[in-house]
């Protein structure tokens, strides 16, 4: 499939560079166009020997095949649309005529497998128009079907939940499906629930699409239907064919997780205790499988009860002969972390090495997550650094620091997400659209308006489309008006109060008296 791919972009880059050189040779020197036509040769196997240029990445031939394989990039991305278009601009009526149509249009293209996934992810209300776009590519002489080409129309239906297109789909391209094509379809149909559609078409996938029915193939088919808590029919399944494929340990163990993913506790003990007595080892994932439902149902029912019942599961591991591994220890500081038993759940991480097991990336992401939502800030940071030197700082995504972000602008916590955040842009994790809504909206929330402005206008410039919203302020951030309040007379003293009393009294005596007449003679 690389080969393919390699060597129809070697051709486009020869015609490219062929009409370059053909409208500039009357441009250029000599000696310039004996360095182009060298370029030339160069390019017949510079899909499959690109670490020539790589020594000197400055140099004009890598810098032409660079631009080239941009203009070829943006030339596929508007053959895609153009096909988008076609696709959605069709009625299902005239999906017949589709190939016809784009015969007439696009017969000049070379197809390939992005071309095809481009197409289809940019057209996803194009409904069952998509089989005449099949029936299409299945007509072009220069282009094969293969197994992964299938499994992009299969998905794409699957999405739709549009089955009868798929089965369409895959007698057609019968004798081309493969493994990635029957993990599609598996996966497709359990998700949307369709059980008793996943066994019969296993009973007759090789028969009808040429899919080939063997060991790996069942397991496949039951470990999907056990991860989705169809445990009930993965069992009848197994018994039935027990016959044609007889069930080894590892399906026996995916029913038991089944079980306990189903949250059947006694379902799951009883297929255990038939493993045991048929002769079979119950692994670790099965008790693992068992110790997490059990932590489920005691998280439910009685969460005080879990670590008491989680070391009876333990015990019987132990006396078992079975070993713990990093997934045992995962489950039990995961529910520990749920009942908000960080403690607890920290003093398990550190006596993890008295069974020979070491913390994974699944750990560290758990613990951090715990301490932050205990507002245990300061030791969540410590965890940060202590996973980066155990060498699991890849897993630090940007989908793992939106989560811390999440967590502490919850709990209130602002500034300290945005110390996180400056981690987050260090360690190269680009932040998107949803990071810098959350933080602008903590931000308002605070009152802080001046750091929300400088955010939202550094996400323009990264070249994000933020939504200018509305942001409510949390209550008990507003800046309230201080009112000033009248000052309360003090309380008279016993003098005072006489003193006031006389004046009022004199006042009113003297209201009795005559008062002289204004300009009144006096006689001399």
């Amino acid at each position: 499939m690389l080969l393919r791919t390699s060597l129809s972009i070697s051709r486009q880059l020869r015609r490219s560079l062929l009409r370059y050189i053909s409208s500039s040779k009357t441009s250029h020197s000599p000696d310039q166009v004996r360095t182009q036509s060298l370029l030339l040769q160069q390019t017949s196997f510079s899909a499959s020997l690109p670490h020539r240029y790589l020594r000197n990445p400055l140099s004009p031939p890598f810098l032409t095949l660079c631009r080239l394989y941009s203009e070829i990039a943006h030339d596929s991305d508007q053959i895609a649309h153009s096909l988008s278009t076609h696709l959605t601009s069709h009625s299902e009526p005239d999906a017949l005529s589709l190939p016809k149509t784009l015969d007439l249009n696009f017969s000049h293209i070379n197809l390939t497998n992005d071309l095809i996934l481009h197409t289809l992810n940019l057209s996803p209300e194009a409904g069952r128009t998509v089989l005449g776009f099949f029936d299409w590519v299945s007509s072009r002489p220069s282009f094969e079907h293969t197994d992964e080409t299938v499994s992009y129309f299969v998905d794409y239906f699957g999405r739709r939940k549009d089955f009868k297109a798929i089965h369409d789909v895959l007698v057609k391209a019968k004798g081309v499906s493969g493994t990635q094509t029957l993990e599609l379809s598996i996966h497709r149909l359990v998700r949307a629930g369709r059980a008793v559609k996943v066994v019969s078409f296993f009973d007759r996938m090789e028969q009808d699409y040429g899919l080939v029915r063997n060991i790996d193939s069942l397991r496949l088919v039951i470990s999907r239907l056990c991860e989705h808590g169809f445990a009930s029919y993965a069992e009848k399944m197994v018994k039935s064919l027990a016959n044609v494929f007889f069930p080894d340990e590892m399906i026996c163990n995916m029913l038991i997780k089944g079980w306990c993913i189903d949250g059947k506790l006694d379902e799951a003990k009883r297929l255990a205790g038939e493993m045991y007595r048929g002769g079979f080892e119950i692994g670790t994932m099965a008790y693992n499988s068992i110790l997490d439902c059990v932590c489920k149902l005691c998280r439910k029912k009685d969460p005080f009860r879990l670590q008491s019942e989680a070391e009876k599961v333990l015990l019987d591991m132990e006396c078992a002969g079975v070993p713990r591994n990093v997934e045992t220890f995962n489950v039990i500081i995961n529910n520990l972390c749920k009942i908000r038993k960080t403690e607890d759940a920290l003093k398990l991480f550190y006596r993890m090495g008295e069974w020979g097991c070491y913390p994974d990336s699944t750990t560290f992401l758990v613990l951090i997550r715990s301490l932050y939502q205990a507002a245990r800030v300061a030791e969540g940071d410590e965890m940060i650094d202590r996973m980066k030197s155990a060498g699991y700082g890849v897993a630090l995504d940007k989908k793992a620091y939106y989560g811390f972000l999440k967590i502490l602008c919850g709990i209130v916590r602002i500034d300290h997400a945005l110390s996180v955040f400056g981690k987050m842009k260090k360690d190269g994790c680009q932040p998107g659209v949803k990071t810098y809504d959350l933080l602008l909206e903590g931000l308002c929330a605070h009152g802080r308006t001046d750091k929300a402005n400088a955010l939202f206008k550094e996400a323009e410039n990264t070249g994000l489309e933020l939504m200018v919203k509305v942001y409510k302020v949390d209550p008990r951030f507003v800046k309230k008006t201080t009112v000033e309040k009248k000052e309360k007379s003090k309380r008279e003293t016993l003098p005072e109060k006489m003193a006031r009393k006389r004046r009022r009294l004199k006042k009113i005596r003297l209201s009795y008296v005559k008062k002289p007449q204004k300009m009144m003679f006096r006689g001399y």
